[in-house]
């Protein structure tokens, strides 16, 4: 008997019921800074999905996730910062006055035209990884070494928002003083709207990727996962394949970035931070790699339980959340979704074997020969 976690239809449906829970939160909750909390927590949960994608499907320890975050985000709050400006009176931002800048930089000039800066923050970054990745996986880069290299491009590109203050107003980071602005309407960070936004980009992107990796691409990707020089001998471009997972989950993260940005109104150098992408990676562990659902959980329960802990321990937080990473990397590998999956197939062999006594005791009694 097939346990009922293995079952698509199943699996279709706890998709459903999961985003449809999400979208009648706002209608019980009232606080809207609870409303804007929650926002936060599914723009995270973008951001275990995307590692969930390039790890737990594509095999793939990719620990510059924060790239992708960093860079749409920098670009979302760009826009915003020029959407605030007056092409007249006050066409440079503060911080670059302060920083003896006497004309705006020319890497901010698209950045007037709203839909210009939205797509430049969007296409950056999956351009990069594209680039990134083939550079990488061309030259059969793998296992740790994949590790070692994106923490080190997440370095660099970290201590160039920090350093670039003229241009990124470094460490203090860009404050947009006004929502987004969409045409001539305001999104309000606090309102329903907000939230309901970041969840509909959430659910879409899990829906299609689980789409996508139930289809032939999706096989091979995990063959390629499960064992590369099997599928290179078998015809397939294993590079190919690592690339395109690789760039989709920096695509996901570029989402997660302008979102991000769109909830909070701020953006600084602590975006491309290596410990914030360490924690991607421990959101995906404890909900479950191999699980997109199972990630995004893992993202909600380590962010809220760090939200009502955090002010009470304050970096104690971070010795439990290490604590918590190598219990689930101990003793459950596949992280909660896996401890379901256990506890779903153990149910199913019980009803099988119980069937088949069933069975077996309904049958006649054989004649003695």
């Amino acid at each position: 008997m097939t346990s009922l976690y293995h079952n698509r239809t199943a699996q279709w449906i706890a998709y459903a019921v999961f985003f449809l829970m999400l979208a009648c939160l706002p209608l019980f909750v009232t606080n809207s800074f609870t409303i804007n909390l929650f926002a936060r927590f599914a723009v995270l949960g973008m951001l275990a999905l995307s590692v969930s994608v390039v790890w737990g499907y594509g095999g793939i320890l990719s620990l510059g996730q924060g790239i992708a975050f960093g860079l749409a985000a920098y670009g979302m709050g760009m826009t915003m910062q020029m959407q605030s400006q007056d092409p007249v009176n006050a066409p440079i931002p503060s911080f670059m006055l302060t920083n003896e800048l006497t004309e705006l930089p020319a890497l901010w000039a698209p950045f007037w035209h709203t839909p210009t800066g939205l797509a430049l923050s969007l296409l950056a970054p999956a351009l990069f990884f594209l680039v990134f990745g083939a550079l990488m996986f061309q030259a059969r880069v793998v296992g740790v070494f994949v590790a070692i290299m994106t923490v080190a491009m997440l370095s660099a590109w970290y201590s160039m928002a920090f350093d670039m203050q003229p241009y990124t107003a470094g460490f203090n980071g860009i404050s947009p003083p006004a929502p987004l602005q969409l045409g001539e309407h305001s999104v309000d960070p606090y309102s329903r709207e907000a939230y309901w936004i970041v969840l509909a980009f959430l659910a879409a992107l899990t829906l299609g990727l689980k789409l996508l990796l139930q289809t032939r691409f999706g096989l091979i990707v995990q063959a390629v996962r499960d064992d590369p020089e099997r599928a290179r001998f078998l015809g397939y471009s294993v590079a190919a394949y690592q690339v395109t997972i690789f760039t989709l989950s920096g695509i996901v993260a570029a989402v997660a970035g302008i979102l991000w940005v769109m909830v909070v109104q701020y953006v600084s150098p602590t975006a491309l931070e290596v410990p914030f992408s360490v924690s991607m990676v421990i959101w995906a562990a404890v909900g479950g790699r191999m699980s997109l659902l199972g990630a995004i959980i893992g993202a909600f329960f380590v962010n809220g339980v760090q939200s009502f802990l955090g002010d009470e321990l304050l970096y104690g937080f971070l010795l439990v959340l290490g604590g918590l990473f190598i219990v689930i990397v101990r003793f459950f590998p596949n992280g909660l979704a896996g401890l379901l999956e256990l506890i779903l197939d153990r149910i199913a062999q019980r009803r099988s074997g119980m069937t088949g006594k069933t069975a077996a005791s309904a049958r006649p009694a054989q004649e003695p020969g």
